[in-house]
């Protein structure tokens, strides 16, 4: 169904990198999940007042939050889609986040209210009124939501979207809650014990974690996480496949918001060759990335150094700042000449396992090291690990190094 309202609704809706084309869909998002979730606040707020259950009223209000997320979506995606301006230079894309973010603080709100609420119940427990029909009202109330959490999925699939995928993931909570709700009501039957009031609890604490998952995801975006490793490793086989591309370091990804992202690389390239014809292969590769990744990259030449005398004496000098060093090991090693200093670029082969979080501090105290022993070398060390670890990476540089 949400496939025949996307064909309906957006106009050029296959043309999901257009700007317009992407608010419209959050926008059609938003309004089917605010149509949605208020047919279901209204009839499990009216079935809980009818049958005295604080549980069912609960997820009644976690469906109201889900409105007022719908609304946030829509919000966000008309202030994400605002041009550039001189104080915005790179545009307005990360108001999607903050939307996001916006969205799991309305749920922290109504998730703690509704945990004051339930825990009175389960104080002062009052009898649950059962009946068939609410039972079979509330497993549709799961269907449609199963429903939403489809389409959210597919929307953010298709365009990329992280408050369409907190909303999905959102939609997924609220099955799991009114089952628990389902389940409270039968158990209730059998028992005096207020199952009722534990049940609110559950779902409350259900809706304060969803919270926290959707703030720690767009915080993440916001502060700007490492990019994915599988675009990491499509960008380098891209540049890597200039004819004078010999390997690539430094790659560097900035999110701006979806289909925002700017990003940085160095590309090795023989110091022989022409000048002239390697800008224009550089040229070509990022016009390349562009239309394949929807990323605007701007890729820097380093002429790597072809004398192999040079490069045996400056990777010794290399080794011997690291002679304590008795667990490691250099390779890919290459350099690239400058004014005033030299790039000494290589992989670092760590003797014996170390856990990969100690990486990022190892690669620092390496660095230090050898610059100084070696204030005119510039260190770039590509990656760390274990030798099957290397061996199983996609080794991008030319076999003319080795």
């Amino acid at each position: 169904m949400i496939k025949y309202l996307i064909r309906k609704w957006i106009k050029d809706y296959e043309n999901v990198s257009d700007r317009k084309v992407r608010e419209s869909y959050l926008v059609l998002s938003g309004i089917v999940g605010i149509v949605c979730n208020m047919l279901l606040f209204i009839t499990k707020l009216a079935i809980g007042l009818f049958i005295n259950s604080i549980a069912v009223i609960s997820d009644a209000f976690n469906n109201l939050t889900d409105m007022g997320s719908s609304l946030v979506s829509i919000l966000g995606a008309k202030l994400s889609n605002r041009p550039a301006d001189e104080e915005h230079p790179y545009g307005h894309g990360r108001f999607e986040y903050i939307a996001a973010l916006v969205v799991a603080f309305i749920i922290f709100a109504v998730g703690f209210e509704l945990l004051r609420t339930s825990y009175d119940k389960l104080i002062h427990p009052q009898r649950v009124t059962f009946s068939t029909a609410v039972l079979i009202i509330l497993i549709t109330t799961i269907l449609v939501k199963l429903w939403m959490f489809a389409y959210n999925s597919y929307i953010a699939k298709t365009i990329n979207s992280s408050i369409s995928r907190a909303n999905a993931f959102d939609s997924l909570n609220d099955c799991l809650a009114t089952g628990l709700v389902i389940v409270s009501m039968l158990v209730g039957l059998y028992t005096d014990f207020p199952i009722d009031g534990m049940a609110g609890l559950l779902i409350s604490l259900i809706i304060l974690y969803a919270g926290f998952d959707i703030a720690r995801e767009t915080v993440n975006l916001l502060l700007g996480s490492a990019p994915d490793p599988i675009l990491v490793e499509r960008i380098n086989e891209l540049v890597c496949a200039g004819n004078c591309v010999f390997g690539t370091h430094d790659l560097e990804v900035h999110d701006y918001g979806p289909n925002r992202i700017i990003a940085s690389i160095h590309a090795e390239v023989p110091d022989y060759m022409n000048i002239v014809e390697v800008h224009g292969t550089i040229d070509t590769l990022e016009r390349q990335v562009k239309t394949e990744l929807g990323i605007n990259i701007i890729i820097h030449m380093d002429p790597i150094s072809t004398d192999m005398e040079k490069i045996e004496r400056v990777k010794a000098e290399t080794e011997n700042c690291l002679r304590d060093e008795n667990n490691l090991r250099l390779r890919d090693f290459r350099i690239a000449q400058a004014e005033n200093k030299i790039n000494v670029i290589f992989d670092l082969e760590v003797g014996r396992e170390i856990p990969e979080d100690h990486y990022t501090e190892l690669k620092r105290r390496v660095r230090n090291k050898i610059q100084r022993d070696c204030p005119h070398y510039e260190v770039v060390i590509d990656h760390v690990g274990s030798v099957d670890h290397l061996n199983s990476l996609n080794q991008l540089h030319a076999s003319f190094y080795k």
